[in-house]
């Protein structure tokens, strides 16, 4: 299933991957930087907890799970709607009710450059409008987004939080904020902003701990040395290719790896 989401740092490309595999039986699946929902939409587990810091965006999916309909229904009035004027006065607008608000959150999220979620000081969202001009797609499924979020459990909080609640068999599948254009240089430069080394060590921590209760992980991050160091008792890692998509013309947009580390040999 398709997630409804573009999101910076998604994971479509590693779920269409012929060699993305997952443990088999896993009891629960939690996903503590949750995003666009790639490998949880792709994997529809039975029972699952999806936590991420960011508030607005886990309002979103707890409207898509609990007001399909009338989210759908205003996000229609949005694309019908649709031009550079029209971006920026929903931009600036405040909605009362959460099916409007997760409304403007999609149209936004289908309308900027490049999915992009960025807030001012003033905590709003400032990303400009992108060139795309298609807001309802055809693989827009949101009765059927509503059933597989029925099963999961939503929350806004630190990723140790949730991954702290991980047990026996269970999965956990974390991916922090980094980026890949620097990886071989400026890794903690480029990076200290979006997620800092501290957290990147408390990540690591967390996800040990996590697999001395017997859960299982996979983990993508940026693949640098200092993070493959970070998970060196874990020696199931490899670099994946793929192409830097954050960028604003297609040409610009180089080859590059990301490193994939589990707890077991699973992939």
């Amino acid at each position: 299933m398709t997630p409804f989401l573009k999101w910076v740092g998604g994971k479509r490309w590693l779920v269409d991957e012929q060699t993305f595999s997952v443990p088999t039986g896993f009891k629960r699946y939690l996903e503590p930087f949750l995003g666009g929902g790639a490998v949880f939409f792709a994997l529809s587990p039975p029972d699952a907890i999806l936590s991420d810091l960011n508030a607005r965006l886990i309002e979103t999916y707890r409207s898509v799970r609990n007001q399909s309909a009338a989210l759908e229904a205003r996000l229609r009035e949005h694309a019908a709607l649709h031009s550079d004027e029209y971006y920026y006065l929903v931009r600036e607008r405040s909605y009362s009710t959460q099916s409007e608000r997760a409304a403007q959150f999609l149209y936004l999220n289908r309308a900027c450059f490049n999915g992009i979620y960025r807030e001012n000081l003033e905590g709003k969202f400032n990303v400009p409008r992108g060139s795309k001009k298609t807001i309802i797609f055809p693989s827009d499924d949101f009765k059927g987004w509503s059933k597989r979020l029925q099963r999961a459990e939503l929350l806004v909080g630190d990723f140790e939080t949730t991954i702290d609640r991980a047990d026996e068999d269970d999965f956990i599948f974390a991916d922090p904020p980094y980026t890949v254009r620097h990886n071989k240089n400026g890794f903690i430069k480029y990076n200290q902003k979006l997620f800092s080394w501290e957290d990147q060590q408390r990540l690591a921590a967390s996800l040990r701990r996590a697999a001395e209760r017997g859960a299982h992980f996979m983990l993508t991050n940026a693949d640098h040395e200092v993070v493959r160091d970070l998970y060196s008792d874990f020696a199931m890692m490899r670099s994946l290719g793929r192409s830097s998509v954050v960028a604003a013309s297609a040409e610009k947009r180089s080859a590059t790896t990301e490193l994939l580390v589990t707890s077991s040999n699973f992939t």
